[in-house]
């Protein structure tokens, strides 16, 4: 298998065991949502445009997803000092509970499909789990700082 193949079979079960785990806990949530509280809780507050390209959602549909969050009081909206045509949006503590309440109840409707795995391999999911991470945080890091360069 060639590193490409290794990387689209990673890609491929993380979007399977997303679902997976989806399924079974019965939430009713759209993922977009829980994709939106992610993204503001590891990037902090963004402009409705910025946070509508992470998720990769046009900025109507984000916007009106930001509205129904608001709603439920998840997420806070507040006019841009640097632009008051632009809205931006903060993650609130209640959102920040949903988002946790809702990745343990992933864990736990994926737990059972993981308890016949050995140590080694336990071992195996931990260094792919911190690479992974690892790698994420250079790439958002890198985004991060596209972005600031682009606004200047």
């Amino acid at each position: 298998m060639t590193h490409d193949q290794d990387i689209e079979t990673l890609i491929v079960a993380a979007h399977a065991l997303t679902r997976v785990a989806a399924l079974e806990t019965a939430n009713e949530t759209p993922a977009a949502q829980w994709r939106t509280l992610t993204i503001l809780r590891d990037n902090g507050a963004l402009r409705i445009g910025e946070l509508a390209r992470l998720s990769r959602v046009t900025q109507p549909g984000m916007t009106r997803l930001v509205g129904q969050m608001a709603d439920h009081g998840l997420v806070a909206r507040t006019t841009d000092a640097a632009d008051s045509r632009a809205t931006v949006v903060e993650v609130t503590p209640l959102g920040l509970e949903a988002l946790q309440t809702w990745l343990l109840q992933l864990t736990a409707a994926l737990a059972p499909h993981f308890e016949d795995l050995q140590p080694e391999e336990w071992d195996a999911l931990r260094t792919t789990a911190s690479v992974l991470m690892r790698k994420l945080d250079r790439t958002r890091t890198a985004s991060a700082a596209d972005t600031a360069e682009a606004i200047r």
